[in-house]
């Protein structure tokens, strides 16, 4: 018994394959296959309203944090605006103008040192300046013959002004022996400082501001009143054309008087 309902079971499937039901269905009963599209069409009308509304619910949710974000940081920076300004007309401080201009290295000044390059624009003002590659400190530029002269790490003009390690002991960067390192000189020996202390700006000489990364302490050496740390740069500035010049101008506000060098040696 059991086998025979297994076999006219099969029977029918076979025969609605064969004769293809579902199509003779939607060939001859258009009446179920309209109510067939119907019901699709709601459905995908239904899933594409419902998750248009949750989506839409998230993204409030999203902007309405962020603008609540955004409100408290400019409440922050409307206060302390304010707060500047109040600095400003009260004292004589200094609004910093700060310029980056991209440059080019045209050629060597001597064959013999290939620390020192002109850059392809004319420098105006005596002000040392800091030179830039790939976000890391790579030496200064200073005046010579109205030209912009690049004095890059290595160089032992190349002066600048950096802190070491979490400490941040200061020190001023040298060259070291015309090797591909350099050094930070005069740092207080009390100030603890280790390898792999990581050097950067420190911003207090003017010519870069604080932080950009200048390379890691491979060495320390200590003497009686003060210490030196050898560094490993991370510019690798001998095979570069292009830098950046990084320069700070000091504007002096509108309510301050300076008094030039005449009017000091007038009588009061």
């Amino acid at each position: 018994m059991n086998k025979l309902i297994f076999f006219i079971l099969f029977l029918i499937v076979s025969l609605l394959y064969i004769l293809d039901v579902n199509k003779l269905m939607s060939t001859n009963f258009t009446f179920f296959n309209k109510i067939k599209e119907f019901y699709i069409e709601k459905v995908i009308s239904i899933t594409n309203f419902t998750e248009k509304y949750f989506n839409q619910a998230k993204n409030i949710s999203i902007l309405k944090k962020e603008n609540e974000e955004l409100l408290k940081y400019k409440t922050l920076y409307i206060d302390q605006k304010t707060q500047l300004n109040e600095i400003q007309k009260k004292s004589s401080l200094q609004t910093i103008q700060e310029s980056v201009t991209l440059v080019k290295a045209l050629s060597y000044v001597e064959f013999d040192d290939l620390t020192r390059v002109w850059l392809d624009l004319k420098k105006e003002d005596t002000k040392i300046a800091g030179l830039i590659y790939n976000n890391f400190a790579a030496g200064i530029v200073v005046k010579k013959d109205d030209k912009a002269l690049a004095l890059l790490n290595g160089n032992e003009k190349a002066n600048y002004a950096v802190f070491i390690g979490e400490n941040s002991a200061p020190g001023i960067i040298h060259d070291y022996r015309k090797s591909k390192y350099i050094v930070a000189k005069y740092i207080p020996i009390w100030i603890d400082i280790k390898i792999g202390d990581e050097v950067i700006t420190s911003g207090m000489d003017n010519i870069f501001f604080k932080g950009l990364k200048v390379g890691k302490v491979i060495s320390i050496n200590k003497m009686a009143d003060m210490q030196e740390a050898v560094i490993a740069p991370y510019a690798q500035v001998l095979k570069e054309r292009f830098f950046y010049l990084y320069e700070t101008k000091a504007e002096i506000p509108k309510n301050i008087k300076v008094e030039t060098q005449e009017e000091k040696q007038q009588p009061k």
